[in-house]
This record gives structure tokens, C-alpha cells and sequence, in this order.
């Protein structure tokens, strides 16, 4: 009777987890928020998993215990790093190297501005250089219709730029943080792979793309910045950069050394403005009212919830099956990057650090370092495979289709370039 039970429970787990998730993926369709049904979602499934164990109450709590404080260590990190690009952009420091940007040849264009998003995006992430990006192309190219191609490659190379260090993409921080990869081994040999992915997309549309942009009458070098603006953006890069040393050298995890970071930066922010009242935007305590919230919590609905499959031992037989049916890891690699196309990475990168446990396949595998590739890059295939892309949908209002038509094969192609190139190589 109890297998009976506990069997029952695998299946009503699983169909949650699907209606859960389709309702994630089609939210603009459904106009439900993802955080809502994220957050849903990963109560009723650990309820779920409670009431059809086997184990004792406290086993079970434990379980959940384990799994907050692991999912708890992503959020810190992710707030705190939220937290210094805003404060970042609330001094309008980014505003430094704007001028830098504008060039009336659109094919001059297109390779500053990818080049700057797959650098940017390492240091910081793929979804802050996005709507950093989008701002700033916005401001360069005023009409929506020329903006399209440069928008789209910004989603690529941001992507492709978050794959290959360990703060770049969440996915990344993910695996980092769980002990799977180490900063330098990704940096080292994700870097050219990630490069591939973006160039022959970007080469496809350097062809493509004609004529020039006529003169701006802007000159970004004379819109005022915010007093400290360039220490804070500095400072603010400094520390991003400092932070894979600060766990190299001392051991603590990851969002420890963010927290560190966020704090120099408050200490310095406090100093630099607590004398002046009409500065109270430029300081820390402001700075958190602007923060999306909302993603944090999405993250937390979605990662619970994955694990609560993961307890059930329900991914453990998914990676049996994948290890007999698709003996090359390549393969299987390859499978979830295309897969991150379709449904967010971020739940995939979970669910399959929860399929290999590092006993089997051991941290900076081969394994690992694929998967940070394609769950990174993978997701460009398709607008709405990263949080990168969605926030394009909402920002430029660029649908589904047309991205589909004009982006996803020259951004496959590149995609499985990149794969082969890492797996020729290494």
C-alpha cells in the first residue's frame, strides 16, 4: 500500500511540476506571473513529497532543510550583485563609456556593441547587460525598426558572455557555487567555445547588415553624471572581478564574497553622501527599493521546486536513462542546451545538478563544463530560453516569430559550432 501511495505521488509531483511549468513558459499568453506560479508551484510540490514519503517527518525536513540553504546561497549572491549594478546605474556611471559606442557605420556598430555585451556580460550578467544594453541602444538607434538585429545579437552575445565565468549567468553561479566547476577551469575552456557561438551569428549579419546610421545630434559626453559616478563604476568592477579571487583564496563560498563586495560599497556610498540630503537616491537603502524582487523570488519558487524532484529520487532515474540511452556526454550536453531553448535554463542546470552527484561525475568533468556552455548559450536559440530573452520581449516588444525567423539559425548554427569546437579541442 505504501508503494502504492508513493507511487501515486511521483505522478501527481510530476503533472504539478509540468502544469506548473507550461504555465511559466506561456505567461504571456496566460498574462499569470511566473513568480506567482514559481512560488505555487514549489509549495505544493514539496507538500506533495511530504505527504506520499515513506521516511520519517524529520528525515523529510531535512531534506528541505538542505536544499533552502543551498538555493539560499544563489539568492544572497544574486541580490547582492542586483543590489552594485544599480548602484552602478544610479550614478549613471555606465554613462562613462557611452560616447565610445556610436559609429554611423551599422556593421561597426553591431561589433562594438556584441563585443561590448559578451565582456560586460562575464564581469556582470546576462540579463543586467541586456537592459543595460537595451537602454543604450535605444539612445543610439531612436527608430525601433533598426534596432531589431542589434537587440536580438545583444541577447546572444550576452548569453555566450555569461557562459564562461562562473558570475556571468546564473547558470554558471549555479554550477560554481555547487562545487561542479571551478572559476578557472570555465574560464579557461568555455571562453573560445562561447567566442565560436557568437561569431558566426555575428559574421551571418555582419553580410547582411548595410548603410550607415545618419550623424547623432546626441553627445553622451556632455549628459551630467552623478557625483562619485566614477569611482562608484570603478570600484563596482573592481569588486565583481574580486569576487571568484575572495573564494579562491579563502575558501568561503561565493556569496560571501558579494556580500563583502556590497558592503565596501555601501561604506563607501555612506561616506560619500550622508552629508547631502539631496543625494538619499544615490544610497544603498534607496538603491533596494528598485530591485526586482520579483526574479529573486522566481528563482526561489523555481529551484525548490526541482528539488523536491530531486528528493524523490525522480532525477536520479532520469540520468540512469540518459547514461543508457546516449552513451556520449556530449550528446547529452548538447540535448539540455537545446532543450534551455525552449524552457528556462535555469530549472534544467537544477535538475541535472541533481540527476549527477559529484561522486559519479566529479567537479570540472567534462560533463559540467558542456553543460555551462550550452545551458548558457543554448538559450539564445529561441527568445524566450533565457531570462535575457524575455526581458527583450518586455523591453522591445520583439515577438516570438520574428526572432524565430531571422536570429534562431544562424544562432543554432553558431551553437552547435561552439560544441564541436569543445569537443574537438578538449
Amino acid at each position: 500500500m505504501d508503494t502504492e501511495i508513493f507511487t501515486l505521488s511521483h505522478g501527481i509531483l510530476i503533472a504539478v511540476f509540468c502544469i506548473g511549468y507550461a504555465a511559466i513558459i506561456l505567461e504571456f499568453l496566460i498574462r499569470v506571473n511566473k513568480t506567482a506560479v514559481a512560488l505555487f508551484m514549489a509549495v505544493v510540490c514539496w507538500l506533495i513529497y511530504f505527504v506520499g514519503d515513506k521516511q520519517p517527518l524529520n528525515v523529510s525536513m531535512a531534506f528541505l532543510n538542505t536544499h533552502l540553504s543551498d538555493v539560499s546561497q544563489i539568492l544572497f549572491f544574486l541580490l547582492g550583485a542586483m543590489t552594485m549594478v544599480e548602484l552602478i546605474d544610479s550614478h549613471k556611471g555606465f554613462n562613462t563609456f557611452i560616447h565610445h559606442l556610436h559609429h554611423r557605420s551599422k556593421r561597426k556598430m553591431l561589433w562594438i556593441i556584441c563585443g561590448i555585451s559578451f565582456f560586460l556580460s562575464a564581469v556582470l550578467d546576462n540579463l543586467t547587460t541586456t537592459i543595460l544594453m537595451i537602454s543604450i541602444l535605444r539612445k543610439l538607434i531612436p527608430h525601433k525598426s533598426e534596432r531589431f538585429i542589434f537587440s536580438c545579437m545583444v541577447i546572444v552575445a550576452a548569453n555566450a558572455g555569461g557562459a564562461w565565468t562562473p558570475i556571468g549567468d546564473v547558470t554558471t553561479t549555479m554550477l560554481w557555487i555547487g562545487g561542479q566547476i571551478t572559476s578557472i577551469k570555465v574560464i579557461t575552456e568555455i571562453f573560445l567555445p562561447s567566442l565560436v557561438s557568437l561569431l558566426f551569428p555575428l559574421l551571418f549579419f555582419t553580410v547582411t547588415l548595410k548603410g550607415q546610421f545618419p550623424k547623432s545630434e546626441i553627445d553622451f559626453r556632455d549628459e551630467p553624471l552623478e557625483p562619485g559616478a566614477h569611482l562608484i563604476f570603478y570600484l563596482g568592477i573592481i569588486l565583481f572581478l574580486c569576487v571568484p579571487v575572495f573564494k579562491a583564496v579563502t575558501g568561503l563560498p561565493p556569496f560571501m564574497g558579494m556580500l563583502i563586495a556590497l558592503s565596501i560599497m555601501w561604506l563607501v556610498t555612506d561616506v560619500l553622501h550622508h552629508r547631502h540630503e539631496q543625494r538619499q537616491h544615490l544610497r544603498i537603502p534607496h538603491i533596494l527599493t528598485k530591485i526586482d524582487v520579483s526574479s529573486i523570488l522566481f528563482f526561489l519558487g523555481i529551484l525548490l521546486s526541482v528539488n523536491a524532484l530531486e528528493s524523490t529520487g525522480l532525477l536520479d532515474g532520469a540520468a540512469e536513462w540518459l547514461n543508457a540511452h546516449m552513451q556520449s556526454e556530449a550528446i547529452i550536453a548538447s540535448i539540455i542546451g537545446v532543450v534551455s531553448a525552449i524552457v528556462d535554463n535555469v530549472p534544467l542546470v537544477a535538475a541535472t545538478i541533481g540527476m549527477y552527484d559529484l561522486q559519479t561525475v566529479p567537479t570540472d568533468s567534462p560533463l559540467w563544463l558542456m553543460i555551462a556552455y550550452a545551458a548558457g548559450t543554448g538559450g539564445s536559440i529561441l527568445i524566450m530560453g533565457s531570462s535575457a530573452g524575455v526581458a527583450l520581449m518586455g523591453l522591445e516588444k520583439v515577438d516570438f516569430f520574428s526572432y524565430l525567423k531571422k536570429i534562431s539559425i544562424p544562432v543554432f548554427i553558431g551553437y552547435v559550432l561552439g560544441m564541436l569546437f569543445y569537443v574537438y579541442i578538449y
